[in-house]
């Protein structure tokens, strides 16, 4: 062999490794990521309901019910359709009927089952996803000026 063809065969070795290790960073950025998505799209498309994934909007005004220890039920809506929730853990602070709320976890019989909740954190800042499903849904009331939508994060968290 050649040194031209001893080069050659090393660059394109580099290179299909190179490509190799680039597309497992992906499958496990992929397998990591966590989209949200609302009650309405999960109603439409319940093939998106495969796997781990978010579920956000309003918690349903007395819809909230206490059970054994720590379990928790309640209803989530984003204005048009609401989905049952259960939870088993500590609730954070800021959760309460009427406030948005994002719970992470996977759609078992038609029941969202979290493991993880999260409160909107501060009234002046909601994450652009949130924001606009509740937009779309016209469920969303104007809290003054528009710019608090979805601007940037409260000073205590730049």
């Amino acid at each position: 062999m050649s040194r031209k063809r001893k080069r050659l065969a090393f660059l394109v070795l580099g290179l299909a490794l190179l490509g190799g290790a680039t597309a497992m960073v992906l499958a496990a950025f992929r397998d990591n990521l966590v989209f949200f998505h609302s009650p309405t799209e999960l109603a439409a498309n319940p093939s998106l309901a495969s796997g781990r994934m978010r579920i956000g909007g309003l918690v349903e005004t007395q819809s909230v019910v206490h059970e054994d220890g720590s379990r928790v039920s309640f209803r989530v809506t984003d204005g048009k359709t609401d989905m049952a929730v259960s939870y088993d853990g500590i609730l954070p602070d800021l959760f309460r009927e009427g406030q948005g709320v994002v719970a992470e976890g996977r759609l078992q019989d038609g029941v969202f089952v979290a493991g993880t909740i999260l409160a909107k954190h501060d009234e002046k800042y909601m994450p652009p996803e949130v924001a606009a499903a509740l937009k779309k849904s016209g469920h969303w009331q104007e809290g003054g000026d528009s710019s608090s939508l979805a601007g940037p994060p409260p000073a205590h968290f730049r």
